[in-house]
């Protein structure tokens, strides 16, 4: 969330799924996701512009029902919404797919799998030797190659 974002929390978070979480492998459309909840739970009451108005922060209060619907569909817990832990920790997996998803990325980290810690170490520093050339900032992972 940017520092100019004056949107409410939800409207954030919800709009941040729909432009990362890709359920069935692509982007969703507010009308869309509407359709799909309702598929999975015809007593919910939602519609596309209720859902772009949540996303825009013009409503605010949405049921219990319909963020336990959208956690599910999105594929994360509903504590997402409300706890900045939970929220970040998402945000972080999200990242990292989305690095996947990157032309190429998929193929170096397909290479890698099942290699030795000190093999993956050396090819990590040449890739940092790499970025640093080409004027790319310094990635900081905590995660270690095991």
């Amino acid at each position: 969330m940017s520092e100019t974002d004056d949107r409410p929390l939800l409207a954030v978070r919800l709009d941040d799924l729909f432009k990362t979480v890709r359920p069935k492998g692509r982007h969703w459309t507010n009308a869309e996701v509407a359709e799909e909840l309702k598929k999975a739970n015809p007593e919910l009451r939602v519609g596309g512009v209720y859902l772009s108005q949540l996303r825009t922060g013009k409503r605010a209060n949405p049921s219990p029902d319909l963020l336990a619907a959208l956690a599910r569909f999105f594929g994360v817990s509903v504590a997402y919404f409300f706890d900045d832990e939970v929220a970040q920790s998402v945000l972080s997996q999200l990242a990292a797919v989305e690095a996947l998803r990157q032309s190429g990325v998929r193929a170096v980290a397909m290479r890698a799998a099942g290699m030795k810690k000190e093999n993956l170490q050396a090819i990590t520093a040449i890739m940092d030797q790499y970025r640093q050339l080409q004027g790319l900032p310094p990635v900081t992972d905590s995660t270690e190659p095991e």
